[in-house]
């Protein structure tokens, strides 16, 4: 049932400190001192002469709140114990009073009574009240209600800085510094507790009996709450509650507690973190992501968070976070699972290990400017995200790649500028497992210096505009394999490497329209080790022999380019006409480039073949530097003339708005660029493909298109291999289309859709990007709804239309498109390489309902790809998750109910279905 209304109607305690009880001992210390020593008089208007004696019967009669006679049970103190020759000190300021009807003072009785809004304010200390009566020789204070006809009116309203309180009555000893309060209302950080009797035991100690409690938006009628025979609270620290059971919608049902604590201090503490329960066909019952959660300090905690399974599996998840303003922040992950299949004894029994390390830490701009330190860190088992099967990695199974990288970078200030960096990266692919590791990068830059640029003025001409570098890179380059992986063997294959670079270039107009440039590149490469190559007759092939030691080859390659642009303007309008479509302009950006990379044959051996008898058969020629980090020399003299031609379409349309005087430009073409180049020097193919790539932007910028395509001029033979031919000789097309592939992407929503990402799809977002997966959904949320990093976050109230009588008749709903087709005709292959269709999208059946799903067809293999369809529920406290994968071999579904406040996040029901088996 709901909240039981007393026969009076009740108020609220806003408890936002723990300043309450000095609040009262202000006010009742004041008036008791003000009494003994001053009797009100200088507050009272002066009279000018004597006014004789006049006995009158007072026809005034107050009523105080019956309520309060059989409950005041506070001890009776001895006035004769104040001292009254002892000046009371704590009266620093004027103590003003006053009340509508009339303020009386009762020297007999020893009570002051303030009747009909009365007032009393002392510094910062206000109470209002219909009646407040004062009774100074039993250290009483009382503020209740004015009954009338109508009922009550004028509830007591306490205030003090921040503090407010509106109970029906007060009761409150100046001098144990005790009060009773009823039918009061508190609220602590959303937890709304209802009481008819409260005792306050001190400052910050307060008791109740017969109490409810609850987090529900409407306090008349909550849809939920809990009751309870006693319950202590500790504000903004704690609540403490004996038996308790829950009621929804006035209905009591069994869930009950012997006790229970809730917390509720607004700072981090420690705790534990209640696991949510599930079932595995495979493995059985199980618990996962239950543990304890450390607040170590302000800024750094510690979550250690583990899974296990009846049939003896188990997961370790430690999850840190720490972050220290202004300079850095970030968080570290280790994952780590052991698991079994079937049951000990049986022959499709097995068992395997995986893990999972994740590291990310950012760095301020404002800690250090010359500075710099970044990680991000995705490492561990190629298998993980595959075998895992706790629920937060379910749509991450997709990952084929993990990546990581760790960088430091630092500038030293001077003429000229050097930047120094080191990074560490690594590289895996969870398919085949193979793993490039650089540990670590390491590069040197120094700023352009132009030696030949004027002291002051502009740089002209190019002479002036002559400029260089220098770079150095170096790489300790490592490829192994998990399997190997942190294991010795691993470093067997490394690779050591500095290349130098000088590039020299400048750039000047000619005829003030053509940009020329000139460039010159030389590279010098540094290895530890060589190859020599023999042929051993007994094996009949080239025995590669490693031979350690530093040795060195230079390179170099000259380039000039010209360019310019052009712009084309047609107009479709005539003066005094006012078509739709008024005008395109057409900018073209053609370039020519040469370049020369000549032949370094210095480089370059030969081993003779010989046959059986002896006889030298063949020369093989190679290079000592084949297996360089950086690439051998090349052998090949080459001249090359590059062609490139750049395009881009607009237009000018009317404005759809009417009131605006200017066109609106859009986009036809974003770019639609060729290229190719030819070589002078070379004897045969002497063009190379032209490509060709483009995009553009459509539906007013809500439908992105690229495409691009790769165009042969050369033949094939028979035998499928590019001959020295032109197509078009060869009875062809001028041009043979080898490859071509398009991208689309779309995402629409009507009006009535905010298109406000909520914090949990945020949160949902991050943790797939952590993990190597894509940000938006079309593979799937990472949903688990009873973890605590993902849950805690819920979706905007403003988003919704909730003040609404009646449901906008447009559902909101919103949609994402991702097209993608590739063609391969390489070889005569003539196929469609890949061909796919992925789609996600939301709608809002109510302003509480909301459903959602993740798809994809496959054309090419004409079927579903991953589907994911999601149910969500607003039950106003409550919310309610239902995910559901239909099928593939991840086939599973999870359901939850819970509270959203994070007081009671615990109580909750988790019921989940882990895929079966495949054997």
């Amino acid at each position: 049932m709901a909240f039981q209304k007393p026969s009076h109607t009740f108020t609220k305690i806003h408890l936002k400190g723990l300043r309450t009880n000095s609040f009262y001992i202000l006010f009742t210390l004041s008036f008791t001192v003000f009494i003994n020593t001053f009797s009100f008089a200088q507050e009272l208007p002066k009279k000018n002469g004597s006014i004789p004696a006049e006995q009158r019967k007072d026809s005034t009669t107050i009523v105080i709140d019956s309520i309060v006679k059989p409950l005041i049970n506070i001890r009776e103190i001895d006035s004769t114990k104040k001292d009254s020759t002892k000046k009371d000190s704590f009266l620093t300021d004027a103590v003003k009073y006053k009340a509508k009807d009339y303020v009386s003072l009762n020297q007999k009785q020893k009570k002051i009574y303030l009747y009909n809004e009365a007032e009393v304010l002392y510094q910062d200390m206000e109470i209002k009240s219909g009646v407040i009566v004062i009774d100074y020789s039993k250290n009483l204070v009382y503020a209740g209600r004015i009954k009338d006809s109508t009922g009550y009116s004028q509830r007591p309203v306490f205030k003090q800085g921040e503090n407010i309180i509106e109970p029906d009555s007060i009761v409150f000893n100046t001098e144990s510094k005790k009060a009773l309060v009823f039918n009061s209302r508190t609220e602590q950080q959303g937890f709304k507790v209802y009481s008819p009797k409260t005792k306050k035991e001190n400052d910050s100690t307060y008791f109740m009996a017969n109490a409810r409690f609850t987090t529900a938006e409407d306090e008349e009628d909550p849809e939920y709450q809990f009751v309870t025979s006693k319950m202590k609270m500790v504000p903004n620290k704690k609540v403490i509650v004996g038996p308790t059971y829950m009621e929804i919608y006035g209905v009591p049902t069994p869930i009950a507690l012997p006790f229970a604590f809730f917390p509720m201090t607004k700072k981090q503490t420690s705790g534990i973190i209640f696991p949510s329960f599930g079932e595995d066909n495979n493995r059985g019952y199980n618990l996962q992501n239950g543990g304890y959660y450390f607040a170590i300090s302000d800024y750094l905690d510690l979550a250690v968070l583990g899974d296990y399974y009846t049939n003896g599996s188990y997961g370790l998840r430690v999850e840190n976070n720490y972050a220290m303003r202004y300079k850095y922040r970030g968080n570290v992950s280790f994952r780590y699972e052991n698991l079994l299949s079937s049951e000990r004894g049986f022959p499709d029994f097995s068992k395997s290990t995986v893990y999972n390390i994740r590291w990310s830490h950012s760095q301020d701009t404002k800690a250090n400017p010359n500075s710099r330190f970044s990680a991000s860190v995705n490492l561990g088992s190629s298998s993980y995200f595959q075998e895992s099967i706790n629920q937060l990695n379910q749509s991450s199974f997709l990952n084929n790649t993990l990546a990581s990288s760790v960088s430091y970078s630092k500038t030293l200030q001077g003429d000229p500028q050097v930047n120094v960096s080191l990074t560490a990266t690594h590289r895996q692919n969870t398919n085949t497992g193979d793993i490039d590791l650089t540990l670590p990068t390491m590069q040197v830059s120094m700023g352009r210096i132009y030696p030949f640029a004027p002291k002051t003025g502009t740089k002209k001409g190019a002479i002036h505009n002559i400029n260089f570098q220098l770079n150095t890179r170096g790489e300790y380059s490592i490829k192994t394999n998990d399997t190997i992986f942190g294991k010795s063997e691993m470093f067997d294959d490394a690779i050591t490497g500095i290349k130098h670079s000088i590039p020299v270039t400048t750039n000047f107009k000619v005829f003030n329209h053509f940009s020329v440039s000139a460039n010159a590149n030389f590279e010098e490469n540094w290895t530890l080790k060589t190859v020599k190559k023999i042929y051993d007759q007994s094996l009949e092939k080239a025995v590669s022999i490693d031979q350690n030691g530093f040795d060195r080859f230079l390179t170099y390659n000259v380039g000039a380019s010209v360019g310019t642009t052009i712009y084309g303007m047609y107009n479709f309008e005539e003066e005094g006409e006012d078509k739709k479509l008024k005008a395109i302009r057409h900018v073209m950006r053609p370039s020519i480039s040469y370049s020369i990379s000549p032949a370094f044959n210095q480089y370059y051996e030969t081993y003779d073949v010989i046959d059986a008898d002896g006889t030298t058969t063949d020369q093989v020629e190679y290079t000592r530097f084949e297996n360089s980090l950086y690439g051998r020399p090349g052998n090949t003299y080459s001249s090359r003339v590059g062609l490139s031609l750049g395009n881009n379409l607009e237009a000018k349309i009317r404005a759809k708005d009417s009131t605006k005087t200017e066109p609106e430009k859009i986009f036809i073409l974003n770019n639609l660029n060729f290229s190719t180049d030819y070589d002078i020097a070379a004897d045969s193919l002497k063009w190379s493909p032209v490509r060709v790539s483009g995009g553009t932007q459509i539906l007013n910028k809500k439908m992105s298109i690229n495409f691009g395509m790769t165009l042969n001029p050369y033949a094939l033979d028979s035998n499928n291999n590019v001959i020295n031919t032109f197509n078009i000789d060869n009875g062809g097309s001028l041009f043979r289309l080898t490859s071509a592939n398009v991208n689309m992407s779309y995402t629409l929503s009507n009006d009535s859709f905010s298109g406000t990402e909520s914090d949990s799809d945020k949160a949902s977002a991050q943790e797939s990007a952590r993990s190597g997966g894509r940000t938006d959904d079309l593979f799937g949320k990472s949903q688990d709804f009873a973890d605590q990093r993902l849950s805690d976050r819920d979706k905007n109230k403003d988003d919704k239309e909730e003040d609404n009588e009646f449901y906008n008749y447009k559902m909101p709903w919103s949609l994402r498109l991702a097209y993608s087709a590739n063609y391969t005709n390489t070889r005569r292959e003539d196929k469609i390489s890949s061909h796919s269709l992925m789609f996600s999208g939301d709608v809002d059946l109510s302003p509480r309902w909301s459903v959602g799903a993740s798809s994809g067809y496959d054309f090419l293999n004409k079927g579903f790809t991953y589907t994911q369809l999601r149910f969500e529920r607003d039950l106003l406290s409550w919310r309610m998750n239902f995910s559901w994968i239909p099928f593939s071999d991840r086939s599973s579904w999870n359901f939850f109910i819970g509270i959203k406040s994070s007081l009671l996040k615990d109580l909750k029901y988790d019921q989940r279905k882990r895929p079966d088996q495949q054997l």
